[in-house]
């Protein structure tokens, strides 16, 4: 079974995988599993993110392939964003990791009072 069929067979309704089974050694794992944000879409949703992935983000490519308009895709990337958290790939120094910077001498403490001042 494929993401689509469990997709399909869930009707968006949320689940949890309780069991993984590592197909080249036989290992299976159980516990409680949640999905990725990808997996976590309709069919349609993950076909589409997948063609926009494949066109390399173009949207007149997506206009071309799916045969509709420059809004139309803008629309459907907005709400499918909407459903997905962000994943923040620079993310912010804690606390701890200012602080040690410190300690080393990296970072003046007028600079770590900047960086503390300036975390969420």
């Amino acid at each position: 079974m494929d993401w689509q069929e469990l997709t399909n067979l869930t009707r968006g309704q949320p689940f949890v995988v309780e069991r993984v089974r590592l197909a080249g050694n036989g290992v299976a794992i159980e516990g409680e599993f949640e999905l990725p944000q990808l997996a976590q879409l309709n069919v349609e949703d993950q076909v589409f993110v997948t063609a926009f992935v494949r066109c390399h983000g173009s949207i007149k490519e997506m206009e071309r392939i799916f045969g509709v308009s420059y809004p139309t895709i803008k629309s459907r990337l907005n709400r499918i964003m909407q459903m997905l958290d962000f994943v923040e790939t620079d993310p912010a120094p804690s606390r701890a990791d200012i602080i040690d910077r410190l300690r080393r001498g990296e970072i003046t403490a007028q600079q770590a009072l900047s960086e503390l001042d300036g975390r969420p």
